[in-house]
């Protein structure tokens, strides 16, 4: 990789909040590097941008190790200019029901554990280097559900996004002496295929009075990877038409 370039480093890139921001990096004139655990659609390959996507399953250890090494390879001596790390999992029942507290598989807590809490942490240390070589950023994507009840969120992960926003402060004050930025981004509803038409009863709990769209969470991510927020690190931007304030 030895042209002018940015480059981007973006986990979940499938589909929803992830696709679109590697079409808004893409936009930009990064180059992008993703991973997640199915292919991306046919039309997204012929975007000269979007250079390599690596299917990985980062809630295992050595598909993420693997997913870190590849990746790194592809950057090699050069830099790393932004980490977002997007990939989640949300388990329900097969009616949609809350997973809570006293209705889930505990086992099911670890593996969600593991994508949501451990894989960010995972590829903040393992791209260390390169990012302090493009004196890169990293955006973290949480949720509204880590910081109140959510009617349709369950327990695990309700409290894997509340644990990567704390966790965002710490990297956020650690890779300062790497001179990188930390911060994250917390979606409300978002119009993706995650979301059922159950959720049409929380429009009314949103001040803007409508769902935000995937672009909107994808500008906020990339402004906080420019030299706009160059002095902005370990802060969370809730990106939920107002939802949050109640």
């Amino acid at each position: 990789m030895s042209d002018d370039r940015k480059t981007l480093i973006l986990t979940g890139a499938s589909r929803g909040i992830g696709h679109a921001t590697v079409q808004r990096f893409s936009d930009e004139g990064w180059r992008v590097i993703t991973c997640s655990r199915e292919d991306v659609p046919a039309e997204c390959k012929r975007d000269p941008n979007w250079t390599h996507h690596i299917v990985a399953d980062l809630a295992d250890a050595g598909s993420l190790e693997h997913f870190v090494a590849e990746a790194s390879q592809l950057v090699g001596n050069g830099s790393l200019h932004a980490l977002v790390n997007n990939a989640a999992i949300s388990p329900k029942t097969t009616f949609k029901e809350r997973l809570g507290c006293l209705n889930g598989d505990v086992r099911a807590w670890r593996d969600v554990f593991e994508l949501n809490f451990f894989a960010p942490l995972g590829l903040a240390r393992g791209f260390a280097q390169p990012l302090h070589r493009g004196r890169g950023s990293i955006v973290n994507i949480t949720s509204i559900a880590g910081h109140a009840i959510h009617p349709f969120a369950g327990s695990a992960y309700s409290t894997s996004k509340a644990a990567l926003s704390a966790l965002t402060r710490e990297l956020a004050v650690e890779f300062a002496d790497l001179g990188v930025r930390v911060n994250a981004v917390a979606p409300g509803e978002i119009e993706t295929a995650m979301i059922g038409p159950e959720y049409e009863s929380l429009i009314p709990r949103i001040p803007m009075h409508r769902m935000g769209k995937p672009e909107e969470v994808a500008a906020a991510v990339y402004r906080l990877c420019t030299a706009d927020f160059g002095y902005v690190t370990g802060t969370e931007i809730f990106v939920t038409g107002g939802q949050h304030l109640f």
